[in-house]
């Protein structure tokens, strides 16, 4: 047997509370019509790169994220499906035009801007990033705006240029992982601290803009790793935060090392809400841009996102009995399992 072939044999089943439904009725129009304005407007999401497993649910609700500076990112994560190239195509001059003509098609109220790697620019591709921002707030002036970017390989200038008068709600980028597991997860230019410090800066540099971080679990952490993760992310000024749980994209990415049980998500909810984050959304199938905007509205005073029946992802301890039906059941019983859908997170 070839060790490709023994990955293969070797891949974790999904465990019995990862269940996630297909649009029906307005939900499905809404996720064929998201489908045809991405594919019109030759853009990328993150949803389909990344084989987000939501993809359904955000579509159906008329939403999505959108990935720009290509579909091939300059680094090779173990974790991502995001394809990886050594030298991507030229940016699209036209794409800040395109993305604000779609977000605008859509009328949706919150957009999410996220990226591939650019290590092949000068400035990471910062320049490119605070051009589609802008197109999108001059046609789109009353959507709030949230951005995922890159760490721009720790280039505090490119960062400084990119958030200068900026209108932005959110700026984000995910640390992915614990920080002993950088070399394992993330590609070698890639590290928890070097994430750290780009948020922390981010915060100096605009303290009036929100800062947001996703982990992971599953790759190998411990449930200590994860509390002290919390902890640093916290210290650096991070005020949003989701965890989920890894995916694995197909038999050549980093294994599964373990599934936490909803009831482990729902203590992480509760650490990071005592650490004092204002947004907080835990849970198997979290992911880092989903349901953006509700924990926007979270983190500037309206409910916890968690607490709403229109979330079926997220999982914790405040008002459990208000959590939807479907993640209620899934949460108190082992009930059907999702299948073979698998993901990097996102």
């Amino acid at each position: 047997m070839s060790p490709l072939e023994r990955r293969r044999v070797e891949r974790k089943r999904l465990p019995s509370w990862f269940r996630t439904s297909l649009p029906t009725g307005a939900a499905q129009s809404n996720y064929n019509t998201t489908r045809k304005t991405v594919q019109e407007n030759r853009l990328h999401t993150v949803c389909e790169e990344a084989r987000c497993p939501n993809v359904h649910d955000c579509w159906g609700r008329g939403t999505a994220t959108f990935m720009i500076a290509g579909q091939e990112c300059t680094r090779a994560c173990r974790f991502c499906a995001v394809g990886t190239i050594k030298v991507p195509p030229a940016l699209d001059p036209d794409e800040p035009a395109n993305l604000a003509e779609a977000i605008d098609l859509m009328g949706i109220k919150h957009a999410v801007i996220t990226v591939v790697n650019r290590d092949d620019l000068p400035d990471g591709g910062a320049g490119h990033y605070k051009r589609c921002i802008n197109a999108v707030h001059e046609r789109c002036p009353d959507v709030t705006l949230e951005f995922l970017c890159s760490d721009l390989d720790g280039n505090f200038a490119a960062l400084a240029h990119l958030l200068e008068d900026v209108p932005l709600s959110v700026f984000a980028h995910n640390v992915e992982c614990v920080p002993r597991l950088d070399r394992i997860v993330r590609d070698s230019r890639a590290s928890f601290q070097q994430s750290v410090d780009i948020l922390a800066e981010a915060k100096r540099l605009r303290p009036d803009i929100l800062t947001k971080s996703s982990l992971m679990v599953g790759v190998g952490e411990t449930d200590e790793e994860v509390t002290e993760a919390l902890s640093l992310l916290r210290s650096a000024g991070v005020e949003l935060l989701t965890i989920g749980q890894y995916l694995q994209p197909s038999a050549h990415h980093l294994q599964i090392d373990r599934f936490p049980e909803p009831e482990r998500f729902a203590e992480w909810d509760s650490q990071a809400r005592e650490l004092g984050f204002k947004g907080v959304a835990s849970g198997p199938l979290v992911r880092s841009s989903y349901r953006a905007g509700l924990l926007l509205e979270e983190a500037n005073g309206g409910p916890p996102l968690v607490t709403l029946s229109t979330t079926g992802s997220a999982v914790s301890h405040l008002q459990p009995s208000t959590i939807s039906p479907t993640l209620s059941e899934v949460y108190g019983s082992q009930s059907s399992t999702l299948g073979d859908v698998r993901s990097g997170q996102s």
